[in-house]
């Protein structure tokens, strides 16, 4: 259940799942195989999708798993519950729970889905001890929980998260996340669950306003990510993770340099001066970049840097990329760059679904990216025998792949610019 999805801001309809059938029955999940025999035993990806945990679903066109089956992977997209079907809590739900909790329904879902896998994937060919979970945006900070999550100990070997984690975001409490459900509750003046049982699905939907997002609720998460991180409590598994060159999604328009320094002093006081140096604002030029250069970092980059140096002193393998392609497009599109969600339908080679005046060199990276991706599904590590050699990310070098019309490697750009926003956020990392 959600409201019928519409292209909007950077988002054509390839991006969005289609408008029919929307319904409470969704709790099901696609296969791609290639396999011939039970025996065949191939790797699978198990994917799960944006859509800021208010969306979303598996049958969104450039999700399609074709191109990865043939490259020998079974391609897995699964579905779960958004918006207060979700993320809903409550005490009531929480006092009628087994596990003396309420909220997260929608990764527990996602749980269920892995647990699904795990029992069922070889009767398609599928090795169940060979599985990555992968995601982006919404997803991506799913995939963070669930290697998080004492509830996934051993349902996966790998991880991929494009552009998503929760490291500086405060995890809501489960204590918070009731008071929230009250008060939704009286928005919708009923006074128990089982009243809010009768209102039907869609009415529920267009009524009970909030924000729904995974909470710590004792169960699924026992901890926040940053703390169950710290302490070395998360599953341990290889990682890819990145994000894109222009995915600030910027909520506001875009001012002149005075206003928008203006702004930083407002917002950051005391650290503004040493913000403007890496976020700099000389000239309304240069105020344009900063303006989408900082909400990028400090809403993406900052999430998937922190996973990668986290998990990199750990000892765990890390490979970091930064997507910097401008998709080519035609009309409104082309002001978007490299946007958020750019990157999906190369990884998965599916620009065959999007609508857009490709180049050759657009086929060319689809494929390069799509053999990494499905090498790093393989076998933990995305080279190969002809590929652009992508170094495995040490804190101490700071080097990652640049995935454009070039693909090579690099240290990390605004690397100072990231730790800086991690030094004045509000999660804390041991260093």
């Amino acid at each position: 259940m959600q409201n019928s999805p519409v292209p909007f801001s950077m988002w054509s309809q390839e991006f969005l799942i289609p408008k029919e059938p929307i319904s409470e029955d969704c709790l099901y999940l696609n296969v791609w195989t290639s396999a011939s025999s039970p025996k065949d035993k191939l790797p699978v990806v198990v994917w799960i999708y944006g859509g800021g945990f208010a969306s979303g679903g598996s049958a969104v066109p450039i999700y399609d798993g074709e191109a990865m089956a043939k490259k020998g992977i079974i391609f897995v997209s699964i579905n779960y519950r958004v918006g207060i079907f979700g993320f809903f809590a409550h005490a009531q739900l929480t006092k009628e729970s087994e596990y003396h909790s309420s909220g997260n329904y929608g990764l527990l879902d996602q749980l269920a889905a892995l647990k699904w896998v795990r029992n069922n994937i070889a009767q398609f060919g599928g090795d169940p001890k060979n599985l990555t979970i992968a995601g982006q945006s919404a997803g991506a900070m799913s995939v963070n929980c669930l290697v998080a999550s004492p509830l996934a100990k051993n349902l996966f070997q790998k991880a991929i998260a494009e552009s998503g984690a929760s490291f500086t975001r405060q995890n809501n409490s489960l204590k918070f996340a009731e008071l929230e459900g009250d008060k939704i509750m009286q928005s919708l003046n009923v006074t128990s669950i089982d009243a809010m049982r009768t209102i039907p699905a869609e009415g529920l939907m267009k009524k009970a306003k909030g924000q729904y997002a995974p909470i710590i609720d004792g169960y699924f998460l026992p901890a926040s990510i940053v703390d169950i991180f710290n302490r070395g409590a998360q599953n341990k598994v290889p990682l890819l993770t990145g994000w894109n060159e222009e995915e600030g999604l910027l909520r506001s328009p875009i001012k002149n340099a005075a206003d928008y320094k203006k702004q930083i002093k407002e917002t950051y006081s005391e650290d503004a001066p040493t913000l403007l140096k890496y976020y700099p604002a000389n000239n309304d030029s240069e105020a344009v970049i900063s303006q989408q250069n900082l909400p990028r970092d400090a809403f993406f980059g900052i999430q998937n840097y922190t996973w990668a140096n986290m998990e990199s002193e750990q000892g765990l393998p890390v490979y970091v990329y930064r997507f910097v392609r401008r998709p080519p497009a035609t009309g409104e599109y082309k002001k978007f760059g490299a946007f958020h969600t750019a990157e999906v339908p190369y990884a998965y080679n599916n620009l065959a679904f999007v609508d857009r005046p490709w180049e050759p060199i657009d086929y060319q990276l689809a494929n390069t990216m799509c053999s990494y991706w499905a090498n790093f599904i393989k076998n933990g590590n995305p080279n190969q025998s002809g590929l652009p050699r992508w170094p495995s990310y040490q804190t101490n070098a700071n080097e990652i792949m640049l995935l454009g019309e070039s693909v090579e490697s690099a240290v990390m750009p605004d690397k100072e610019g990231l730790d800086f926003l991690f030094k004045i956020s509000s999660g804390k990392r041991k260093l």
